[in-house]
C-alpha cells in the first residue's frame, strides 16, 4: 500500500498525468489531494476574498473563516469527485471520501493562532476553521481497502468537540495517513523535483539528516522534512519528494527520481 499526496498547484496543471499513472500503478494507493488554488479561485468568484497569514516560521497559509470553510468544503469535493470519477472511468475500482467521512481523521480547531503582521510583529488572532489531526482511525482505511483499490481522500477533518469539519493541512493528512497505516512508501508530489540545495536535488536522506536539513531550509519544505522523518520513524518504510508535473509522476518517485528519506 502507497500514499500519495498531490499539491494543489499539481492539481491544477497536472491532473490528468497523475490520475492515469495512478491507474496504472499495480498495487493499493491512498490519493491524499490539495486545491489551495481552486480554493481561492471559487473564494473570489464568491465575492469573498481569501485571507493568508504568516507564521513565526514564516510559513503562508490559508485562513479559514466560518465562510471561507463552506467554499473549501465544497471546492475539494467537486476535485474529490473530479479525481474519482476519472480513476473509475479508467476501470479503477476507487471511492472518494473526505477525513470527515468515517471520523477518519479527528483532529481538534486552533482556538488562537500566533501570525506575523504587516509590522513584522507577532500577534495573537483567533483560530478559525483549521485544524491539526489528533487521531486517525485506521481501521476506516483498512476496512476501505478491503473493498476498494484507491481511497481518495480531501484534506477535511473532524472536530468531534465542536461538531464541524476542519481545513487541514493537506501534508499533514498525508504523513498522519502513513503513519496510522504504516504504508510502504509515502510520495509527495509537488511543482519542484524534490529537495533543492544550492539548486541541486538531495538524493537521500537519512530521517537525522532531514531533521537537520529543515533547519537550513526554506518554509514549507522545511515541515515535509521533519514530517517526513517523523514517519519514517514510525513505521513508514520510505518518504519520496518528488516532481508531479512530469509524466508518469507517481511512477517515476517510485524508481527514486527525487529526494528520498529513508533509514540507513
Amino acid at each position: 500500500m502507497i500514499v500519495v499526496k498531490i499539491g494543489g498547484r499539481v492539481v491544477k496543471n497536472s491532473l490528468d498525468k497523475v490520475i492515469l499513472d495512478i491507474a496504472n500503478i499495480n498495487d493499493k494507493v491512498i490519493l491524499v489531494h490539495g486545491g489551495g488554488d481552486i480554493v481561492t479561485d471559487y473564494t473570489k468568484r464568491l465575492g469573498i476574498e481569501p485571507v493568508f497569514v504568516t507564521s513565526p516560521e514564516g510559513i503562508r497559509s490559508r485562513y479559514t473563516t466560518k465562510e471561507e470553510l463552506e467554499v473549501y468544503i465544497m471546492a475539494m469535493s467537486l476535485i474529490n469527485k473530479t479525481i474519482t470519477s476519472k480513476l473509475c472511468s479508467l476501470g479503477k475500482n476507487a471511492i472518494g471520501i473526505t477525513g470527515v467521512d468515517g471520523g477518519l481523521l479527528l483532529a481538534e480547531r486552533k482556538k488562537r493562532i500566533i501570525v506575523i503582521d504587516e509590522r513584522g510583529k507577532k500577534r495573537i488572532i483567533e483560530g478559525g476553521y483549521t485544524g491539526k489531526v489528533k487521531e486517525v482511525r485506521s481501521e476506516v482505511i483498512n476496512h476501505l481497502m478491503k473493498l476498494f483499490d484507491i481511497i481518495v481522500v480531501s484534506p477535511l477533518a473532524l472536530d468531534v468537540e465542536e461538531s464541524t469539519p476542519l481545513n487541514i493541512d493537506g501534508d499533514q493528512a498525508a504523513f498522519a495517513i502513513s503513519k496510522a497505516v504504516k504504508v510502504n512508501v509515502l510520495v509527495i508530489l509537488s511543482d519542484v523535483e524534490g529537495v533543492l540545495v544550492e539548486g541541486k536535488v538531495v538524493d537521500r536522506l537519512t530521517p537525522e539528516e532531514a531533521k537537520e536539513l529543515s533547519k537550513k531550509i526554506g518554509p514549507g519544505m522545511n515541515r515535509k522534512l521533519l514530517m517526513a522523518a517523523e514517519s519514517v520513524e514510525n513505521g513508514v518504510n520510505k518518504v519520496i519528494i518528488g516532481s508531479g508535473v512530469k509524466d508518469r509522476p507517481v511512477s517515476s518517485a517510485l524508481e527514486l527520481n527525487g529526494t528520498v528519506i529513508a533509514n540507513g
